[in-house]
């Protein structure tokens, strides 16, 4: 058996064929064209070649030759991009311009741009505390040639699949992007940051372009430079700086904004420091540092930070926030890596940024705030009325614009700002979201009712709540404790009853209350979803609080506020997106919870600051307060048809930062001088918005529950408050008496109760805050709402 004959036998299956007679040539078939055909010759059926069309096509001969083709290709493309590529001039000053910030009507509200930056030599910089960048970014810096070729590559990668910034630049790369670059996300930068770096680090010392990187990077608070940085957070020169400071501003530059202790969110907090700890095991890994001197070094809080000349007042909040919204636009459309990069392409200047602040509202929200709240603050008297934060967010529902905000008393003071800070508890101000999530899903309770504002619910404190006739573990104290028995929705919304909500949350199922949450504007990553979630024990700032509630007014149709109206770079303007969006929720759902919120203004917890307001001259509102547990924050979110404002109270301790009862603050409150969402941030809100008010407008509301619900009847409490002080608000319902509930979580008022009261949950919350003033670690009920 011939070779070739083999070989076909193992293509048809691997056996060996029968062995065909030979014939010898005399009985061969008669000769054709070329002639007879001798001993061992075939003729070949058509098809029947060895190789199919694809294997002639991919022949490793082939592969390899291609793949060595576009090596070549690319290393020859490569050297004539080295060629072609200069090293320019470096931009760093000699572009810089400042950025003009505009209200709504065209006057100037601010200039900022004089970069703060002074360039100090390497030597000056003690050698340990250069280390510590090194260490941070580029541990193989001293040995390397200036590129990470791996880094790089990925880089591109994500940039052509849109998958934004990835780490593994050099020091080298950094600087060249810094100094010679810019901060935009595209392949080009990118191959000319390649190029570039190579050329810098044949030309240049390492210690140059470590001067160079220092010197150059943004580490947040308007400071640009290793000397900058040193004043903005510890308040000495570069060469008075520790190897712990060190670290910590070499640990800033990878996300100066998020990194910034002033600032930083508890996670935040957790990631700067594990970043601080990785810049120092690093120093040690490389020798650089005494591994018992590094066990001793605790971590360096920063200063405060102070703010910049000119920014006073709340010029300086306006301008973060219109910076930090650009910046958020840059990066969603792709122009720049992050938004720590995106902040500092704004902060280099040349921008033209006008933003939606109706100048009048924002001169009558500082005034309001002044008039009702600061100017009765004296720290000299009362120690609690320097711990004693307001600020407030105020957007047209219509539009989405934000029309005024208020950050604190003074930027130049305070620089965090209270309108967009995010960790404080927005309390019951959550409750409407859970109302809204039950209307949407048509959800019912235990029983089977529909849920609408007159279903009944059981209103008694500390009731269990119950999910299919099991316990969940959940049960949360009304205000001072006190048992309502059977209530309406609209009741339990006007007087904030918490242990209606809470049964409410896990009869709509809490997955579908946080993710309705989320569709109206709240940011839910990382929430669990869980009944306490009901109490409002997430974090949430004003302007958040703002959005949701300006979705709700404008029936349905998601609102994401803005403040800024336009953004132009020399020739480039920003496209900005329309804070007006698709509807998120039904416009049934969205104007039955603005009905019942009526009804929280004319019977409830905002009726004496609201109500009753000499100014209101018929004006239709809806609104909710909210106070969390331990008083560390109050509450009043409100809107008419046409205007949304939230206002909110925060206890900061003010030279710790801590969150803290404002007990006391002004010393003109009733008992124990409770702070509460219906005292002054109401009556924030309420001098701000009918001190604003063009003309008296009314809900157009689509419910076949009408506008103002009132509750079907008057709940009469049953047990005395025993653990707080009453509120300053006049009361609404009759004494107490001694008769003891008896009714089960769901149901109408008129049914008949099967069931004894709730029992009351094993670990109870505290009563009081703590004697040393401080707050409490995770209370087991962060809210306890008037």
């Amino acid at each position: 058996m011939g070779r070739a004959e083999e070989r076909r036998a193992r293509q048809r299956g691997g056996h060996r064929a029968a062995p065909r007679p030979r014939r010898s040539s005399r009985a061969a078939s008669p000769a054709g064209p070329a002639g007879p055909v001798g001993h061992g010759r075939r003729r070949t059926r058509p098809g029947a070649s060895g190789k199919t069309g694809v294997r002639r096509l991919f022949t490793w001969r082939k592969i390899l030759g291609t793949f060595l083709g576009l090596c070549l290709l690319g290393i020859g493309g490569f050297i004539l991009l080295y060629l072609l590529v200069p090293v320019p001039e470096g931009n760093a000053a000699a572009k810089l311009q400042s950025n003009v910030y505009k209200y709504a009507n065209g006057t100037v509200l601010a200039r900022e741009g004089e970069v703060n930056r002074e360039v100090v030599d390497l030597a000056k910089v003690p050698k340990d505390v250069q280390r510590t960048f090194v260490a941070a970014e580029n541990k193989t810096f001293y040995q390397d040639n200036g590129v990470d070729l791996k880094g790089t590559a990925r880089g591109l990668l994500n940039t052509l699949s849109g998958k934004g910034a990835q780490g593994g630049s050099t020091i080298t790369q950094q600087y060249v992007k810094n100094y010679y670059l810019s901060q935009e996300q595209t392949v080009t930068r990118k191959l000319k940051e390649l190029v570039i770096s190579l050329k810098v680090d044949r030309r240049m010392s390492k210690d140059d372009i470590l001067a160079g990187y220092i010197n150059t990077s943004y580490y947040g608070r308007n400071a640009y430079g290793i000397q900058a940085a040193a004043q903005a957070y510890y308040r000495v020169d570069a060469d008075e700086l520790t190897v712990e400071q060190g670290a910590y501003l070499a640990a800033l530059l990878q996300a100066p904004s998020q990194y910034d202790w002033a600032v930083a969110s508890q996670t935040s907090k957790r990631l700067a420091k594990n970043r601080w700890h990785y810049v120092l095991d690093n120093m040690v890994e490389e020798g650089w540092l005494n591994a018992s001197e590094r066990r001793g070094m605790t971590f360096p809080v920063p200063k405060e930070p102070q703010g910049t000349p000119g920014m006073e007042g709340q010029t300086g909040y306006l301008v973060d926030a219109a910076n930090a919204e650009l910046a958020r636009q840059l990066v969603a459309q792709g122009a720049v890596d992050s938004e720590d990069d995106a902040l500092a392409m704004v902060k280099r200047g040349g921008w033209t940024m006008t933003v939606n602040i109706d100048k009048k509202k924002q001169n009558a929200l500082e005034k309001a705030a002044e008039e009702q709240l600061t100017s009765k603050l004296d720290p000299e008297k009362r120690k609690v009325d320097a711990n004693i934060q307001p600020g407030a967010v105020s957007v047209d529902p219509k539009t989405g614009k934000i029309v005024a905000m208020y950050g604190g008393v003074d930027y130049l003071k305070h620089y965090r700002n209270n309108a967009t800070r995010r960790d404080y508890q927005p309390a019951s101000t959550f409750k409407p979201v859970i109302l809204a999530a039950a209307v949407e899903d048509g959800a019912e309770t235990q029983d089977g009712e529909p849920i609408t504002a007159n279903t009944g619910y059981d209103g008694d404190s500390r009731h269990q709540v119950v999910d299919n006739g099991d316990k969940v573990g959940f049960a949360p104290p009304n205000e001072d404790d006190v048992d309502y028995g059977d209530v309406t929705v609209q009741t339990a919304m006007n007087k904030s009853i918490n242990s209606v909500f809470a049964q409410m949350g896990v009869d709509v199922g809490m997955d579908e209350v946080m993710e309705v949450a989320g569709r109206l504007g709240m940011d839910t990553d990382g929430m669990e979803a869980v009944p306490a979630q009901t109490l409002g024990s997430m974090g949430a700032s004003p302007l958040e609080m703002a959005g949701i509630y300006a979705t709700l007014d404008n029936h349905g149709k998601k609102v994401t506020p803005a403040i800024l109206a336009s953004a132009e770079h020399k020739d480039t303007v920003v496209d900005l997106p329309d804070p007006v969006g698709d509807q998120v929720i039904s416009r049934e759902a969205a104007d039955t919870v603005t009905s019942v919120l009526t009804g929280v203004v004319d019977d409830g917890t905002a009726r004496a600051s609201v109500r009753d307001n000499p100014e209101r001259q018929g004006q239709q509102v809806a609104g909710k307060t909210g106070t969390s547990d331990y008083g560390r924050s109050a509450w009043f979110t409100g809107y008419t048809p046409n205007l949304v404002t939230s206002v909110g109270l925060f206890g900061e301790d003010a030279k710790t930062g801590r969150q803290v009862n404002m007990a006391g603050a002004t010393g003109t409150l009733p008992g124990k001088g409770r702070v509460n969402g219906g005292g002054f941030p109401a009556q924030i809100w309420a001098a701000y918005t009918f001190g604003v008010m063009d003309e008296v407008t009314k809900f157009d509301l689509d419910t076949d529950q009408g506008a103002a619900v009132k509750p079907s009847y008057t709940p009469t409490p049953t047990l005395e408050p025993t653990t707080q002080a009453p509120t300053s608000e006049p009361p609404t319902s009759a004494p107490p008496t001694s008769q003891s509930p008896t009714r089960t979580p769901t149901g109408t008022p008129s049914q008949t109760p099967t069931q004894s009261p709730s029992q009351t949950p094993t670990t109870q919350p505290p009563t009081s805050t703590p004697t040393d003033g401080t707050t409490p670690e995770n209370p087991l009920f962060p809210d306890s709402e008037e």
